[in-house]
């Protein structure tokens, strides 16, 4: 009854049931089971969307957004199956102020298109996760990335949404000023929220000065722990470092040996500085001085866009070297913690890979506090992904009890449900309390962040 209901409202082209559709909206880049939904819209306008929430809102239908599909926490996924509603339709930019270095757009637009439209006028939008992900699905789970030690998380990019409660309401959560103190933070709240509070339309963003001069550098260490803290000795320095990335020697090898290549096998730091070309390269020297004085090997730096490319290429490509090993799949963490913890967590993340007898790798954006885990199980081994997922719960438990956070940026969706109250404590009665009043009938991605 439903589905007639939005085909009469939204017509027929912006409805699809058919198996492929159903089948791409049912999983995202996670392990957790697909389920689909019982049908796809494809609004193309916030009218479109209220259409969609109303219609679900008379039938308790429940509602799940979808974006690019590239999470990694199952946020996607329909797990009570209903309407999944895609954006790709809705990836207009809406205005753009080159002089106020703000721009708005529509959830559906990628990272990549919407860099494509600002770079000609010197600007940029610096938040990188890796995937081309939509901008929409960025917001929903506060995503960040390589470039965090300088520019923060999604969060710290946003100046107003426009969302559709499961009401139909719509509301402004902020202005296009840089900074207001009136009110709640709302546009804090509904970052991160996943797609269970409202859904999002339009996004306006603050945008960045592209840098003048960029120089990039890696160096290796033959501790683990040594090379974490490698990390620390640099954001102490007072450097303005645009990336610092940590690759461990288990995945160094493992990049060298899908691509046959010959790279400094040990543990690695890679950096890019970025600024004005006087001011880098002092930074540059500083940051040599440094390491060598912790004992460093490799020391090498780039300045040419392909030289950079090749001496960053372990980096850029561990996740590939992994994902290809045949017959076998993968369970992931992203903790955070304390930049003064993060050494010890390294180390005893890489302890716990050792003791599960898998293959693993650990690698991340040190510089604020956050890194990833990777253990490889047999697909069909269900006694491996025990004791992979048994790795993901001790380091993450481990991450709260050290004042850090189960997730720095792919969210909860359904892998981190189960260590939200141990995380929050009595917070998260007062967030159950947010969803009951934003969405007493549950509708809107129900089965996740917190049951």
């Amino acid at each position: 009854m439903f589905i007639q209901q939005l085909i009469n409202r939204l017509g027929t082209q912006k409805i699809s049931k058919s198996e492929s559709e159903l089948y791409r909206h049912s999983h995202d880049e996670s392990i957790h089971q697909k389920v689909e939904p019982d049908v796809v819209c494809f609004p193309d306008c916030r009218e479109d969307v209220q259409t969609i929430l109303n219609v679900a809102s008379i039938y308790n239908i429940p509602v799940t957004a979808f974006g690019a599909g590239t999470g990694l926490e199952g946020q996607v996924i329909p797990v009570e199956k209903g309407i999944s509603i895609n954006f790709d339709n809705m990836n207009r930019v809406v205005e753009f102020s080159p002089e106020d270095m703000t721009i708005t757009v529509q959830p559906g637009i990628t990272r990549m298109n919407l860099n494509k439209q600002v770079n000609r006028h010197g600007l940029m939008f610096p938040i990188d996760p890796g995937a081309d992900a939509t901008i929409g699905g960025m917001t929903a789970t506060n995503a960040s990335g390589t470039t965090a030690v300088r520019f923060g998380s999604m969060k710290d990019q946003l100046l107003d949404l426009e969302v559709i409660l499961a009401d139909g309401t719509v509301i402004h959560t902020g202005t296009n000023a840089k900074k207001s103190s009136s009110g709640y933070h709302l546009t804090g709240l509904f970052a991160g929220s996943e797609g269970t509070l409202g859904i999002i339309t339009e996004i306006t963003l603050r945008l960045h000065g592209i840098p003048e001069y960029t120089m990039m550098a890696r160096c290796t260490f033959d501790s683990l722990e040594t090379c974490a803290e490698a990390s620390h000795t640099i954001l102490g320095s007072g450097i303005p470092i645009m990336r610092m990335e940590l690759v461990d020697q288990t995945s160094i090898a493992q990049v060298n040996k899908y691509n046959n290549y010959h790279l400094p096998c040990s543990h690695s730091l890679f950096f890019e500085f970025a600024g004005a070309k006087t001011a880098i390269q002092e930074e540059v020297k500083l940051a040599e001085e440094l390491m060598k004085d912790l004992g460093c090997d490799n020391w090498d730096t780039a300045s040419d866009p392909t030289q950079q490319k090749e001496l960053w290429k372990a980096r850029h490509e561990i996740t590939y070297a992994y994902n290809h090993l045949s017959g076998m799949d993968e369970v992931g963490a992203d903790v955070c913690v304390p930049i003064s913890q993060l050494p010890k967590l390294i180390v005893y993340a890489r302890k716990l890979i050792e003791e599960s007898g898998l293959n693993g790798g650990i690698w991340g954006h040190v510089g604020d506090g956050n890194f990833h885990t990777l253990v490889m199980f047999g697909k069909n081994n269900t006694e491996e992904r025990k004791r992979a997922e048994s790795v993901n719960e001790a380091l993450a438990l481990k991450a709260i009890d050290s004042r850090g956070t189960c997730t720095g940026e792919h969210g909860v969706g359904l892998g981190k449900m189960k260590f939200q109250e141990k995380e929050h404590g009595d917070s998260l009665a007062v967030m159950k309390g947010i969803k009951e009043m934003l969405d007493p009938k549950h509708v809107l991605n129900p089965g996740k962040i917190f049951s």
